[in-house]
């Protein structure tokens, strides 16, 4: 009997280790990740899209439902021109319905990137007019830090027990073995256990190389690093109320954006031409700290006062101000030139490119990685815009070919926006 076990074991124990590491490999192809099309989409689609209203493009809710195909849906995002040029009614009817404005393509986005960013508009579509990232009644957030569907921690644990399962087998089918043997009066040595095997033991280092290297490899890039960062600032400012509610225009507070390197943090001047008059927080939205803490609106106006000096019963300065200390929360290196006016003048880019959904934040917080990979992701997949734009006139070889049809769009690296010398000193 226990021959015909061992025969049988060896028989199958390939095809046991086979199923386990198909079994492991078939964990690895997720579906598609509404938290990482979450990412993707505040830092390619968010200037120009909204998933239940119209803004520079249209509402994308169902956006799936009206495609035909999804293979087309997936060209359009790449390159809308060619679907354009193809003669799709939809395409076509979409591309005049905006004032013939070409969508610009994403070629660098794997069918993967798409489905993993429609996995998100479909998971937002449910929610009604809300964003993931801020509730509209103005209640405090919750589950902050948790993307859903990634379900990265579930499947490695499944991976471990199907590691360990394969383990307990190899070791049966040597006892099997030894028993087999014994059966037959073969002379056979003990089994080795697994923790003194040192094929084992070799086996566990090296995996632990392979992962302890990953993760300080993926900590040392980061470090320096302040995506997410949000300290206390000594006045509570919600940019949703003043620049998202009221609508008041970022370069209003935020002039150098336009006219210099530097947006500048706006001088208490700037916000006292309206708190002059503005001396209670009275809107219908309630304010909350990203702790959940409710905050007094009428209460941060009164901060702004003892800043100023400023009496708001003889509507008079009765006494010195002193500056509000902000704490700066996007940092660059110093050998890293950056220029926002280039940026909002030259290249077109919208606040939300850099900063993200910036009008639905109570507390600011750095929303991209800032790194140099994410900026050179961007300068290869952004197109510039020649229409009407002086900065680019120079460059009379790329708008001959464009006339001509030789090519549909420039890209900021194609005018030299990847060299060197463009971003460091």
């Amino acid at each position: 009997m226990y021959r015909r076990v061992s025969i049988l074991m060896r028989k199958h124990f390939v095809s046991v280790l086979v199923l386990c590491v198909a079994m492991i490999a078939s964990m690895s192809v997720q579906a598609a990740d509404p938290g990482k099309g979450k990412a993707l989409f505040q830092q390619n689609c968010a200037s120009c899209h909204n998933v239940h209203k119209q803004v520079t493009g249209p509402a994308l809710k169902g956006v799936e439902e009206r495609w035909s195909d999804k293979k087309l849906l997936h060209q359009w995002i790449h390159n809308s021109g060619s679907v354009i040029a193809s003669g799709d009614p939809y395409a076509v009817d979409l591309f005049n319905r905006f004032n013939k404005q070409a969508m610009p393509g994403f070629p660098s986005f794997s069918d993967g990137d798409i489905d993993d960013i429609l996995a998100y508009i479909a998971d937002e579509s449910t929610k009604g007019g809300t964003t993931a990232s801020t509730p509209t009644t103005g209640g405090p957030t919750t589950g902050g830090g948790e993307e859903s569907g990634n379900n990265s921690l579930l499947f490695g644990i499944i991976t471990l027990i199907l590691a360990v399962v394969a383990l307990i087998l190899m070791q049966i089918n040597s006892n099997l073995n030894k028993l087999a043997a014994d059966k037959d009066g073969v002379a056979t040595p003990e089994p080795i256990p697994f923790y003194k095997n040192k094929a084992y033991i070799a086996l566990v280092i090296l995996l632990l190389f392979i992962v302890g290297g990953y993760y300080t490899i993926n900590g040392a890039i980061g470090l320096g690093r302040q995506k997410d960062y949000m300290p206390e600032q000594p006045i509570f400012y919600s940019h949703k109320v003043h620049a998202g509610i009221n609508q008041i225009n970022c370069l209003y507070c935020h002039a150098g954006a336009e006219k210099s390197k530097h947006a500048m943090i706006p001088s208490e001047n700037i916000c006292m031409n309206c708190h002059k008059t503005i001396s209670e927080y009275s809107g219908k939205y309630e304010l909350y700290t990203a702790e959940g803490k409710k905050v007094n609106g009428t209460a941060e106006i009164q901060k702004l006062y003892d800043h100023v000096g400023w009496d708001k019963t003889s509507q008079k300065y009765t006494k010195p101000g002193k500056p509000i200390e902000w704490t700066k929360i996007h940092n660059l290196p110093d050998h890293v030139y950056f220029n926002h006016s280039q940026h909002v003048v030259a290249g077109k880019q919208q606040c939300q490119t850099c900063h993200g959904a910036i009008t639905e934040m109570d507390e600011v917080h750095q929303f991209a990685e800032l790194s140099m990979g994410w900026c050179v992701n961007c300068h290869r997949t952004t197109k510039v815009q020649f229409a009407d734009n002086k900065y680019y006139s120079i460059f009379e070889e790329f708008h001959k070919q464009v006339k001509e049809g030789k090519i549909d769009s420039v890209t900021v690296e194609m005018v030299g926006g990847t060299e060197c010398q463009k971003c460091h000193y």
